[in-house]
């Protein structure tokens, strides 16, 4: 079986008027964890919906592709059953439906376009042992889908749905905003864990702390729309030290501030 592969090249976006993303480059492999960085309002979290086709934003050219298909011609559950997950910056909560509900009715879906059935009990035991796992309580699982949870909650709820679905690359947009520091190596150990040639991740963030728990394999700097530097976890360490000015400096950059 060959690596999953998420490919981006030359994308575009807007929101109404504004061009957010402005020729985005990237590829993301199976077995590969990337990290994107930099300061606010330079187009990370639109990148992030821009892949999973939130419809507020307009796709202006490039192309996105997953696995040789294009995803930019799918509808959003056609994304994630091509293998594509987001955790979400800020998840939506849904009264009336809970977490088990929930990912029973996504994980049998996803299973229905591969050709296989969902067995209630492997399902089942795969919740408790995801939720353990994550140091969660047992009765998040009967739970309304995010309600009255916590920014914390919410951030590992998203990380639970990304182990009971196994995609094959995964998004997880300031996974790390609203965890304190154990809860940091809960998620990142539970990250690492899903390490294989079968699952890839971008992990977007301002902060270097998520990055100590999860070791990225490559790391991009993102400014004006577009990634402009690259690099490995050296990069990470620098900017840590040093912040964003000495890149701004090195390609002329004097504002790098688009709101996206």
């Amino acid at each position: 079986m060959s690596k999953p592969v998420l490919k981006i090249n030359d994308l575009k976006a807007k929101i109404e008027e504004k061009q957010i993303l402005k020729g985005v480059n990237l590829e993301v492999k199976g077995g590969e964890i990337h990290a994107i960085m930099g300061p606010n309002g330079t187009g990370k979290s639109t990148l992030s919906q821009v892949i999973m086709g939130h419809p507020k934003y307009e796709v202006t050219g490039g192309e996105i592709s997953m696995n040789g298909e294009d995803v930019l011609e799918m509808e959003v559950d056609e994304r994630a059953k091509a293998g594509l997950f987001l955790a979400m910056q800020y998840p939506s909560e849904i009264p009336g439906v809970t977490n088990s509900d929930f990912l029973r009715m996504a994980k049998r879906e996803k299973l229905k376009e591969q050709g296989s059935r969902l067995k209630l009990m492997d399902f089942q035991k795969d919740l408790n042992a995801s939720i353990k796992e994550l140091k969660m309580p047992e009765e998040m699982a009967d739970r309304y889908l995010n309600e009255g949870f916590s920014g914390g909650e919410k951030k590992r709820n998203e990380i639970l749905q990304m182990l009971l679905l196994k995609p094959e690359i995964a998004i997880l947009d300031e996974v790390d905003s609203g965890l304190d520091v154990d809860a940091l190596k809960i998620v990142g150990d539970a990250v690492n864990s899903m390490r294989s040639d079968n699952f890839g991740c971008l992990i977007i963030t301002h902060y270097q702390r998520i990055l100590e728990y999860i070791k990225p394999d490559f790391v991009h700097v993102m400014m004006q729309g577009k990634i402009v530097k690259s690099g490995d976890i050296s990069l990470m360490q620098k900017i840590d030290a040093e912040g964003y000015d000495w890149i701004k400096a090195e390609l002329g950059i004097t504002d790098e501030t688009i709101d996206g």
